[in-house]
């Protein structure tokens, strides 16, 4: 009886100590997750701009283009899958990975070879433990992404994309990542970036207004060069910024989980403990009371 109350008390201290890492974490998370969010509400406006801006120019120009040009036959697709570099963060990694494996799967239908391109510890330790092919990584950097990154990201996909598929190039690239919609819901989501397929953001003139006129100088294409990368590293730095917001609101709920089942657990425990030793206080008594009533026999 006296051992099984050490176990019980020994895991009561147990929970106590996971309780009080499980309820740091989840302050640590609530501290991060307003700046995230502050950083995700900068970024989307200047993303959604720049998009708005290639779009109208793919729109209301008729010059054939890499970035607005969908090849004849699209041979190999880029898949950039945006991770966390740590977990305890609930679902969040295996839902984006998910849709990773979903969206390979699709393509791989469509007769087109994938490659990819992971960012985050957790999607690196995931291809490798299964000892699949990636491109390249970029990992240390998902908590607080920095913009520089995101550049170096933008640069080797829009190099990729220049570069013919025959010679190692890719014929459109796809993003994988987890969307911040709300402390409770984040949502993964699968965009293709290039070539770009849908007009954002530009609506269509009614039956009384006229078309816009454009005028571009030096020209089209040099107006479209100029804005490729630009497109590429503002939609890549949002996604990174969504996603990191996304993770610590992600973390914050399942450290919070966490810490209302440890309070569960050192409950039931101690219970369970009163239980025992009550018994064991019960057993005691017993002894006493038999010895007194056999010393009085003897007498």
């Amino acid at each position: 009886m006296g051992a099984q109350l050490r176990v019980y008390r020994q895991r009561i201290r147990s929970a106590q100590t996971t309780k009080k890492i499980t309820r740091a974490m989840e302050l640590i998370a609530a501290s991060r997750i307003q700046k995230a969010q502050q950083r995700v509400a900068a970024s989307s406006p200047y993303s959604r701009a720049v998009t708005r801006a290639v779009s109208a120019v793919a729109t209301y120009s008729n010059v054939d283009h890499i970035l607005t040009t969908e090849p004849e036959r699209i041979e190999r697709a880029a898949v950039v899958i945006f991770s966390s570099d740590r977990g305890l963060a609930g679902a969040f990694n295996s839902n984006v990975l998910r849709e990773a494996e979903e969206l390979t799967t699709l393509l791989h239908n469509q007769g087109k070879e994938v490659v990819f391109y992971l960012v985050g510890r957790k999607s690196v330790g995931y291809f490798g433990f299964r000892k699949r092919a990636f491109e390249q990584q970029w990992v240390g950097g998902t908590d607080n992404p920095d913009f520089a990154v995101a550049k170096e990201i933008g640069d080797t996909l829009v190099q990729k994309f220049i570069q013919p598929a025959s010679e190692g190039g890719v014929d459109e690239i796809h993003i994988v990542y987890n969307r911040f919609v709300s402390m409770l819901t984040q949502t993964p989501e699968v965009v293709r970036l290039l070539p770009l397929e849908v007009v954002e953001g530009v609506e269509e003139p009614g039956d009384t207004q006229v078309l816009p006129l454009y005028e571009f100088e030096p020209d089209v294409g040099a107006v479209l060069d100029a804005l490729l990368p630009v497109y590429i590293e503002s939609r890549v730095f949002n996604a990174m910024l969504q996603s990191a917001a996304a993770k610590h609101a992600a973390t914050q709920k399942a450290m919070k989980s966490a810490s209302d089942n440890a309070d569960k657990l050192i409950l039931n425990y101690t219970r369970l403990a009163n239980n025992a030793r009550q018994a064991e206080i019960t057993q005691q008594i017993s002894e006493i009371v038999g010895g007194a009533d056999a010393l009085s026999s003897a007498k």
